[in-house]
Order: C-alpha cells, then structure tokens, then sequence
C-alpha cells in the first residue's frame, strides 16, 4: 500500500453480501437499513467492486462484516472470505474480522486464527446487534486475545441505522450502544487500541469523555453526514483529540463521495483536516509511508 499517494483512509467500510450471494444480514434488516439512509446505489456491492471503488478515489479502506448470528440466527459473511478477498486488493484494502462474543472460546480461537493465518489488522464488534454490553465479563476473553495479538478493537456505537423504523426496530436494543460501556474495557485492558465508531448519538459527550481519558480510544466519525456532527464533536476534533479522530463513511450506506463533500462544510481546521482523513488512522494502523524507518 502507497501511503503517500492515498489522499485519504476509511475505517468504516461494510461487507455485505459473499461471493455465493449470501446476504450480511436477514432481508428485513438489510431493506430497512437501505430506506433509513436512503441508499442510492448498490447496498451490496462485492469487495472486488469495493476495491475499484475506493482505487478509482486514491482511497484506502478498512473493510469488515458483523458476526452477529446468535442474536439474529442469520449466518454472517464469512471473516475468512472478507480476509482473502482484501489480500486480493492489498493496495486500497484492509481486512478487520468479527467474531460473535456469543461463541465463547471458540471465538477466541477464531480471532487467533483470523490474525496467524489471514492477517486480519483488527475486529469488529456491533453492541446493539450483536446484543452484549461491551463490558460485559463473557467478552473479555476476546479483548485479552486481541490486546495480545496487538489488534484493534472497533465498537459500534449510539442509536443504529440497522432495525431503523422497522416494527419494535426489529428487536435490536439500543441500550448495548452507549459508549461509557467502552470505558470499562479501556481501563481493564490498557494496551487495546479502541476505536468508538459513529458520532454517538445520543452519548455523544460519553464517547468525548472516553476517548479524552483514555489514551488508546479513538472516535471514526462514519454513520452520519458530517453536516450533522454535534458542535461539540467538531470542537474536540479541532483540539484535545485532532490526534485521535479517524475518517469513515459506513460505505455502502453513505459514500465516501457524499462524506468528503459534506466534510468540506465543517469548520476544521485546515492543519486538522489531514490528520482526520488519513494521518491517524495510517498511524493507527501502523502503515509507513515511504521513505520511513
């Protein structure tokens, strides 16, 4: 990957449909998820569409799916699949895994496999969908693998897109979401670098308290146009935590077409402006652009 020549890094890039046509999520969630942003475009493209996509814009992205198939009974797309198909795509491209908290030890062994054998560089985990507090104790064996392994731990956070106006917002309990839970994890496993997805509505102050506190917590600012962030997201990116605060869009459900427009009528600085759309998250990720040691 040539660092140098990216003009930005998205944290917050969705899988949503395998190489068979299996779908992220169950028809109602995905449908649902559409209307409430308003897609316009494909919602599933394929990780090789991904890849042009985010190439053809000088762009390199995170990408990941959510295991979430203890709660919702429907099977994930597979890490391992989301994993091989990013090495494909290694110069824009970058996998993350999920595993469901649910699985206990075996998603333990997951996350080891997942990191040895398909060099995924962090994992995500879906509070609300996924239906666990992050700081509930079955999910620390999880963290303590992935402090280990030195990987990335990347919360949902706030209300959820996913069950949106859906009768009962299909079952998912927004609850799971509120970012003081990531608190807890950040103190019982300080050396795990956390990154809280989403302006965290309606926790936003949490999530600003969280990442101020605690080194190793960042905040992506995908899920929502930038037009909408809070005004005290904005003056936290300008100051305290210009260093720790990460592009992403929630592609496929907000481009980042639409984002990088909107982005240019927020007043950040201007020295801050690169440091959010790719210096941090390149730093984060332990990428090196030429020329470094």
């Amino acid at each position: 990957m040539n660092v140098d020549d990216l003009i930005a890094i998205d944290m917050h890039v969705h899988a949503e449909v395998s190489t068979d046509g299996h779908p992220a999520l169950p028809e109602s969630l995905m449908s649902g998820s559409a209307r409430y942003f308003r897609v316009d475009g494909d919602r599933t493209p394929t990780i090789d569409q991904i890849a042009a996509h985010y190439r053809q814009r000088r762009m390199a992205a995170v990408v990941f799916t959510v295991d979430a198939q203890a709660a919702t009974g429907h099977p994930p797309v597979s890490s391992e699949e989301v994993a091989e198909a990013c090495a494909e795509h290694a110069d824009v491209l970058i996998p993350f895994g999920s595993v469901d908290p649910w699985r206990g030890a075996e998603a333990v062994r997951q996350i080891r496999a997942l990191a040895t054998r398909y060099g995924v560089r962090g994992f995500k985990f879906h509070p609300s969908l996924q239906a666990f507090h992050p700081n509930d104790r079955m999910a620390y064996p999880l963290y303590e693998a992935l402090q280990e392994l030195d990987l990335i731990a990347l919360f949902h956070s706030g209300q959820t897109g996913i069950g949106a106006g859906l009768r009962g917002g299909g079952g998912i309990r927004l609850k799971y979401a509120n970012p003081l839970a990531i608190d807890d994890v950040a103190a019982d496993f300080p050396d795990l670098r956390i990154v809280i997805a989403h302006p965290s509505f309606p926790w936003q102050d949490e999530a600003l308290a969280v990442a101020t506190h605690k080194p190793l917590v960042y905040i992506d600012l995908s899920g929502w146009s930038p037009k909408y962030f809070p005004p005290q997201l904005v003056r936290y990116a300008n100051t305290l935590l210009r260093d720790k605060v990460l592009f992403g869009s929630d592609f496929p459900l907000l481009t980042p077409d639409r984002w990088l427009a909107d982005f240019d009528t927020v007043d950040v600085k201007p020295e801050v402006r690169p440091l959010i759309l790719k210096e941090n998250a390149a730093r984060l990720l332990g990428l090196r652009a030429a020329g470094d040691a």
